[in-house]
């Protein structure tokens, strides 16, 4: 008699399926904002594994809503056009002819991109951005330096870079109700009707605060916050957050990212969560299995 058993594989499938059912149940109707950037983006197979994983996310019940940055491309497409660019405090001041640039890069073909890779899955997604249904309005930001000389802090202008201070979600609740993923590029106008560039990282928390939503990913270049020894932190709070910046533990440019997690969950969220975009479905085993794959920041 063969034997007709199914092999280990199989079977091992078979158990993952089973491990995500509670998980499949409890996010069925949910709003989950995934902000997207990084070498991720830049990488064919890891775009396709992420927009495998929106695709597989709406399939299941949830609603995901997109935003997406995009410095890289901007600072690359700036090059090519002979625009120079400089920094203060890690943002790039955005004079009258990068804002133009950044606008096209941004809005236009990263963001047609995205919606390019989930319709060759099958799904069905809207580009955007926070300009479309004044779905966020912005604020100019004013950057701080020391001033070579003294040392003292000094007040930079920045340009056209702003702030969400004010986000009406409708146009991303009609959408997810319509059956369709919101693709939304970090762009908005101002009070001035003047058009900004917002940090992308900054601009998904405000959206995913003023949407209440369930989760909200951050996926980035790092594994999440880890301690002194190196080890990935799966859970955090404020105040486990304030500790760590203070000894040092956390530092440099993980410093925005945990404040806008902070922010988020302060705003509303249920929880945001720090992820290593680089892995393959790293959302997929964040949300679906016990141990979850990155830093997970709780009100």
């Amino acid at each position: 008699m063969t034997d007709h058993a199914p092999s280990p594989a199989l079977l091992a499938k078979a158990e993952t399926l089973v491990e995500a059912l509670p998980y499949l149940q409890r996010y069925a109707g949910q709003t989950f904002v995934v902000k997207y950037g990084g070498h991720a983006m830049g990488d064919p197979e890891a775009q396709r594994d992420f927009a495998e994983d929106v695709v597989l996310l709406k399939a299941v019940g949830i609603n995901p809503v997109v935003v997406h940055g995009g410095g890289p491309q901007i600072g690359a497409m700036l090059k090519r056009l002979g625009v120079e660019s400089s920094f203060v405090g890690g943002l790039r001041v955005t004079d009258a002819a990068t804002a133009e640039v950044a606008e096209m890069v941004l809005a236009g073909k990263i963001n047609k991109e995205i919606v390019g890779w989930i319709a060759a899955l099958g799904g069905r997604a809207v580009g955007i951005s926070g300009k479309d249904a004044n779905l966020v309005i912005a604020e100019k930001v004013h950057g701080r330096e020391p001033d070579p000389n003294s040392g003292i802090e000094r007040h930079v202008d920045l340009g056209f870079v702003g702030e969400p201070v004010k986000v009406d979600p409708t146009i991303l609740t009609n959408l997810a109700k319509d059956g369709f993923i919101p693709i939304v590029a970090p762009v908005a106008l101002g009070a001035d009707g003047e058009t900004y560039n917002i940090n992308a990282d900054t601009m998904a928390g405000a959206i995913a605060g003023a949407l209440g939503a369930t989760r909200f990913f951050l996926l980035t270049d790092v594994a999440g916050v880890l301690n002194k020894a190196g080890e990935l932190q799966t859970d955090l709070d404020r105040a486990g957050i304030e500790a760590m910046k203070a000894d040092g533990t956390i530092s440099g440019g993980m410093i925005p990212k945990v404040d806008t997690c902070v922010t988020a969950v302060e705003a509303g969220v249920e929880a945001a969560v720090i992820l290593d975009g680089r892995v393959p479905h790293a959302m997929l085993l964040e949300i679906f299995t016990r141990r979850g794959a990155g830093t997970l920041v709780r009100a």
